[in-house]
């Protein structure tokens, strides 16, 4: 369904700067590579030489002023091929796409951009491409140059620049044509930090004034962080089009259903020796597994363990986030809880009381070792759980805060 724009009482309706209605978009893959093949595969065997692959499947969107839409997904999902049929860039082989004001694309680095060129040629070249005049650019070419902070470097040949003097370069133009639709394709998670907070500054600036951005990203906090709405592909389909936090906790579970889906739980020749094999079955959150925890409520971490036979043994499980850092770890030998002698089945349960998690996704690793510290059988991301996200925080705590503000003493 197309996403609706909010109304209030006090607010009208916001415009549609872009209307996609039932886009789909086949690409041919070839599997013969030279030109002699493609001859002898001419006619009717040639078919079984090309297969058709659909980057997008009947996408419906409509884009509202003033909107900063994230498009999230696998890779290979669709969200450049997406974001170039926004841009004009390729055509849909089915449906329509309609727009309306000034649209700036970052899809690559130095899109654009030819390398025999200079940096100052590139600028009025870019510029015109994207709408501007050379009275126009000329007026706004030393501010693009300071944006840019590429320096002396201005009338070189852009075949000699590093690839952050390009996207320096190339971010710098798009942003100063005044774009009423900006296209962001993964430009910023390049250049130095420096330069990011420079872009993420100027897109803020957009946001302030009104105007519509539509960023590919794998950096899902900054998603959450920017957009106010986005956009879930997943093998050219639209899952999910609402809210960020909704859509980042959907994509991840995808993502960790379908590393679930790619993992052999293979047990090594000496974990086969030691007798030992474990598996993190469930994870149980307040009324029962599978739910989101929510702040007051316990976590319950259950480890089914297989054994020959496990005379002294010690379990410990640690908690990571979704970049894989330590979040919490402990163990029954920590507890100082007794763990028994094991022939065939046995559990080991971890409760969690009232954890301050702070919203997202986390992994939970269990580990099983012998009284030596050596390892009998580790299983990394056996499971997994989402935490409900902090409206008034971020972070990987949840922490009651109570504010005060004074006013000046004159």
């Amino acid at each position: 369904m197309p996403h609706s724009p909010a109304v209030t009482p006090d607010t009208a309706p916001r415009p549609e700067v872009a209307r996609i209605d039932g886009v789909s978009k086949r690409f041919t893959i070839r599997k013969d590579s030279s030109i002699k093949e493609r001859i002898v595969t001419l006619g009717r065997a040639g078919r079984r030489h090309k297969q058709d692959f659909w980057a997008l499947r009947d996408v419906t969107l409509d884009i509202f002023a003033g909107e900063t839409i994230g498009l999230i997904g696998h890779n290979g999902s669709g969200k450049s091929t997406l974001l170039k049929v926004i841009g004009g860039i390729i055509q849909p082989t089915t449906g329509t796409v309609e727009e309306r004001g000034r649209l700036a694309a970052l899809l690559e680095l130095g899109a654009g951009f030819h390398p025999d060129l200079t940096g100052r040629e590139n600028v009025f070249l870019n510029a015109s491409v994207l709408g501007l005049s050379r009275e126009e650019t000329e007026a706004r070419f030393d501010e693009i140059v300071a944006f840019a902070a590429i320096g002396d470097f201005i009338d070189t040949q852009v075949k000699f620049y590093s690839s952050g003097m390009y996207v320096r370069l190339a971010f710098a133009v798009a942003v100063h044509t005044d774009p009423d639709v900006l296209l962001v394709d993964e430009v910023l998670a390049v250049g130095d930090e420096a330069f990011q907070r420079k872009c993420m500054d100027r897109i803020r600036d957009f946001q302030r004034q009104g105007r519509t951005i539509i960023l590919v990203s794998h950096a899902l906090d900054q998603v959450v962080d920017l957009c106010s709405r986005c956009v879930l592909l997943d093998k050219g389909h639209v899952l999910y089009d609402g809210e960020p936090t909704v859509a980042v906790a959907r994509f991840r579970d995808l993502l960790e259903e379908r590393r679930i889906g790619e993992k052999a739980d293979i047990a090594t020749e000496q974990q086969r020796r030691a007798g030992a094999i474990t598996e993190v079955t469930a994870v149980a959150v307040g009324r029962g597994a599978g739910e989101t925890v929510q702040p007051g409520d316990d976590l319950e971490i259950r480890i089914a363990v297989e054994a020959d036979r496990l005379d002294s043994w010690v379990c410990r499980i640690q908690i990571d986030d979704t970049m894989g850092q330590k979040v919490f770890a402990t163990g029954s030998d920590w507890l100082d809880m007794p763990v028994p002698a094991l022939e065939g089945d046995g559990e080991v349960v971890f409760a969690l009381k009232s954890p301050a998690f702070g919203g997202g996704k986390y992994f939970v690793n269990a580990t099983l070792i012998d009284d030596d510290g050596q390892t009998l059988y580790n299983i990394m991301q056996a499971t997994s759980f989402n935490v409900a996200p902090d409206p008034r925080a971020i972070g990987h705590l949840r922490i009651a805060v109570e504010g005060n503000a004074v006013s000046a003493i004159s």
